[in-house]
């Protein structure tokens, strides 16, 4: 067994885990993270997409031992003081969500694109998000609803998420 110390959406937990635990697993069975969806358990579809120090990462790719001393924000840690964060308002307002299964991995690498980019086009939306998978909504209004939150998160926007204007080949 191995100590581990995270700090996960604010809480600092210790807890000695098996050294080949993924993080993924650690989050949802240890904490009850549950947000954090296992999808593929390969890196490939993005589900499980978590935080890490700041960053977006698949948590089926690193070990909870590899987080150790972090900083870990899931999707639970995102809304403050029962305020939705901007990115999940407009998943919500832009209908960006079918079945809703990579919804928290999705929102969670648009939180890391945002922040790296705060007023993405739509080839850099649809860029920013290429590792992660839907496999119900074609993208058309998960990239709307990126480009809304980035408009709501604006310096001085008052105004509550909206559509904006389709993008090219959208309906």
């Amino acid at each position: 067994m191995a100590q581990v110390r995270v700090t996960v959406d604010g809480v600092e937990y210790v807890d000695d885990v098996e050294p080949r635990t993924l993080l993924v697993y650690y989050l949802r069975e240890r904490l009850g993270k549950t947000g954090t969806v296992i999808g593929c358990d390969t890196s490939n579809c993005g589900a499980c997409t978590v935080h890490l120090n700041g960053q977006s990462v698949k948590s089926c790719s690193v070990l909870a031992v590899q987080a150790d001393g972090a900083e870990i924000t899931t999707i639970e840690g995102l809304a403050r003081d029962g305020e939705l964060h901007p990115v999940q308002k407009a998943f919500n307002e832009c209908h960006a969500l079918q079945c809703g299964y990579c919804t928290p991995g999705m929102i969670m690498q648009a939180v890391d694109l945002l922040s790296d980019n705060p007023d993405p086009d739509e080839r850099a939306v649809r860029e920013g998000l290429e590792g992660n998978l839907c496999r119900c909504t074609g993208y058309q209004n998960i990239v709307r609803a990126v480009q809304s939150a980035a408009k709501a998160m604006k310096p001085g926007a008052t105004a509550p998420v909206d559509t904006p204007t389709p993008v090219a080949g959208g309906q």
